[in-house]
């Protein structure tokens, strides 16, 4: 599977939790911009030989883009790559964006997923977040692209919220299964560096739920959602009817893919390369910005490292043919290995080591117990 993910970096609004790159005063550069995203396309179309089978429009918020730029990069992307005539299209985009209108144009031009930032159905906190919509557009906007013809549709929501009750994360819960979206991606609330909300954390202007709610919330979601139909095939990921997130299996999977935008981050099972996070250098690249992106071999290790890291999030769990094809276990590993069982966080299935629900709540301390340093 491989796939492009393509990194709109425009906001409307700085969200107070979010750290990923972009920019709210993109007016004066906006075009240049658009044409820099089509120049890379095109000047990396030899790195992916396969069959593209995920186009990802990711942000920021794609969701922004005027018709006409939104066509010219799919456009130029099925000009210069091999795209499997099934690819997942996916649109990230925010409540407020969403209209009729909006919604018949992405499908028309051939978007196919949509991925909607929902986040909260409680107005105190989308306010405190600084987002642009309410609770009243949540739902009408998920109506709203069903009207339009979607039948792929992914929403977002955060838990571990400051002063989140467990009865209003629940109530969030039944207004989400409630809608029918066939994909759901519930992240835990993190305090990220060189935000506003690390800021007022840090001044004890907001406070934080405490971890024993937030693996309440967590226990929950996982409960509720599988009591609804829903497969929980990732930590943070839920689909109904197999309705799995192709881009997102690429990362889990390490499959090949290329980031295109500033900050986007690419991979070709060899090494890795991320672009630049700042706009302006690398809107210049080609002629004073020589630098705009960094990259680097993976060794050995680093390949041992992640197959336990991505493996252990998914439902697939870690693949015990993988293991053997990087030289399998020591015996520290093996030992390892079987107190996790005894403990009840790990699952030996015939072809797979996987964690169990229970696991899954500190899949990433687990996957560091069979990290290698070279």
């Amino acid at each position: 599977m491989s796939g492009i993910y393509i990194h709109i970096p425009f906001c409307a609004k700085r969200c107070t939790y979010c750290d990923f790159h972009f920019s709210t005063t993109f007016s004066g550069y906006r075009e240049r911009m658009i044409l820099s995203l089509k120049d890379e396309i095109v000047l990396r179309k030899n790195e992916i030989k396969a069959p593209i089978q995920s186009i990802y429009f990711g942000g920021g918020t794609p969701s922004l883009l005027h018709e006409k730029e939104l066509a010219s990069l799919i456009e130029i992307v099925h000009n210069n790559y091999s795209v499997e005539p099934s690819a997942e299209v996916t649109l990230e985009a925010n409540p407020e964006n969403i209209s009729l209108e909006a919604a018949l144009s992405w499908k028309n031009l051939g978007v196919n997923r949509l991925s909607i930032g929902l986040q909260s159905f409680k107005d105190a906190d989308l306010k405190w977040m600084n987002r642009g919509h309410n609770n009243n557009q949540n739902s009408a906007c998920v109506k709203t692209v069903y009207d339009a013809g979607f039948n792929n549709v992914s929403i977002d929501l955060i838990y571990g919220l400051p002063g989140l009750k467990n009865s209003e994360w629940e109530d969030f819960l039944k207004k989400v299964v409630s809608l029918g979206v066939e994909h759901i991606s519930a992240y835990c609330l993190t305090i990220e560096d060189k935000t506003k909300l690390k800021y007022d954390v840090e001044n004890e202007t907001i406070k934080p739920l405490s971890e024993k709610k937030q693996i309440e919330q967590f226990e929950f979601l996982c409960t509720f959602l599988k009591q609804s139909g829903y497969e929980h095939y990732e930590v943070s990921n839920f689909a109904l009817n197999k309705n799995y997130s192709k881009h997102n299996r690429s990362y889990w999977d390490r499959k090949e893919y290329i980031g295109i935008g500033p900050s986007a981050h690419s991979y070709n099972g060899k090494g890795r390369r991320w672009n630049v996070s700042n706009n302006h250098t690398y809107m210049a690249r080609g002629t004073k910005a020589k630098h705009w992106y960094s990259q680097e071999d993976l060794s050995i290790d680093s390949v041992w490292n992640e197959l336990f890291l991505t493996g252990f999030r998914t439902k697939w769990g870690v693949l015990k043919k993988d293991i053997e094809k990087l030289g399998g276990l020591t015996r520290k590993e093996q030992k390892e290995i079987k107190q996790m069982i005894d403990k009840g966080d790990l699952i030996d299935s015939t072809n797979a080591y996987v964690l169990s629900e229970n696991g899954l709540l500190f899949a990433d301390a687990i996957s560091e117990h069979f990290f290698r340093i070279s």
